[in-house]
């Protein structure tokens, strides 16, 4: 599958609240191959300011007729390029270059899904929510945010969850705290079998150590600066753990993964975070690719991949 580079125009602008933008763009060439958790490389402008793309993740994927052609990104105001993109009007053209990088592993069998999202982080969860309810997996969500008014479009993950447990710091919507709060006893209640997280680094590190502790297969969605959105700059390399064959002496091996073509989704259990963030067992090879997640049907054979909210 190669990514398109494409003239989208602006189907839609919308807002969710007063802090997220919402484009929906046309893009049948991008909308018809997309997974859920890749993304797209946005020229947000002609001048100088623009000269390097930034990375949107796939918040929806809308059908035209009986093809899926248009789609939906998700941006709070961060800099020169948000600002601009939230300037965008119904038919203004954008150049996009997509799908970019690798999309989350979907379960090859029925299976209870958990999704956990933090602020305009949480975008992927969307997608990849309507396709998992799609195959007839069960969905439960817990979303955190600072405050109710940065929660993502809560009402639409209430609908297609069958739990859906809300945090904020400030305790103004849900349980007051974040999602780790209450992250164990809604996986311990559901039942769950797979994790898919997308937010800030911290958020995913202690996401990841929490499903490392209950032997649960854990997708992140990492969110990383990049400068060209397929494989060459070596800007976005993730510190990954070295895969290892059953069998193999233990060891503390590094590889450096590309987020943008080797992610941005990972393997929560391989993924080495920064200082105060690194949670990787020693003994989670059962959840590595080839593990007891393979067998069970909840990950297949191929890696997994998210692409980060744009600046």
């Amino acid at each position: 599958m190669s990514p398109s580079l494409v003239a989208a125009g602006v189907f839609s602008h919308k807002k969710y609240g007063e802090n997220y933008h919402a484009l929906a763009l046309v893009a049948p060439g991008i909308g018809a191959q997309v997974e859920p958790g890749q993304f797209i490389n946005v020229s947000c402008g002609p001048n100088r300011d623009f000269i390097l793309r930034r990375p949107f993740s796939i918040f929806r994927v809308h059908e035209q007729g009986s093809a899926p052609s248009t789609i939906e990104i998700v941006f709070d105001l961060r800099g020169p390029g948000t600002r601009q993109l939230a300037a965008m009007h119904i038919h203004d053209k954008i150049d996009v270059m997509g799908p970019l990088g690798v999309g989350f592993s979907i379960p090859q069998r029925k299976a209870k899904c958990l999704l956990v999202g933090g602020g305009v982080g949480a975008a992927p969860l969307f997608f990849l929510g309507d396709r998992l309810r799609k195959d007839g997996h069960r969905i439960d969500v817990v979303l955190g945010a600072r405050n109710a008014d940065h929660l993502l479009n809560a009402m639409d993950l209430r609908r297609m969850a069958s739990v859906c447990n809300l945090t904020t710091e400030d305790g103004s919507a849900g349980a007051r705290g974040r999602v780790t709060d209450v992250l164990a006893d809604t996986m311990d209640g559901c039942g769950t079998e797979v994790v898919y997280a997308c937010g800030p680094d911290p958020m995913l590190a202690a996401v990841a150590r929490i499903c490392m502790e209950k032997k649960v297969f854990v997708q992140v969605a990492v969110e990383e600066l990049m400068a060209c959105g397929y494989g060459v700059c070596m800007t976005c390399v993730m510190p990954l753990r070295e895969r290892r064959s059953k069998g193999a002496s233990a060891g503390r091996s590094v590889v450096y993964a590309r987020t943008c073509t080797e992610g941005p989704v990972f393997n929560g259990a391989q993924v080495i975070w920064s200082s105060g963030h690194e949670h990787v067992a020693q003994d989670q090879s059962e959840l590595s690719l080839g593990g007891g997640a393979v067998r069970a049907g909840l990950q297949p054979e191929a890696g997994a991949g998210h692409g980060p909210p744009g600046n």
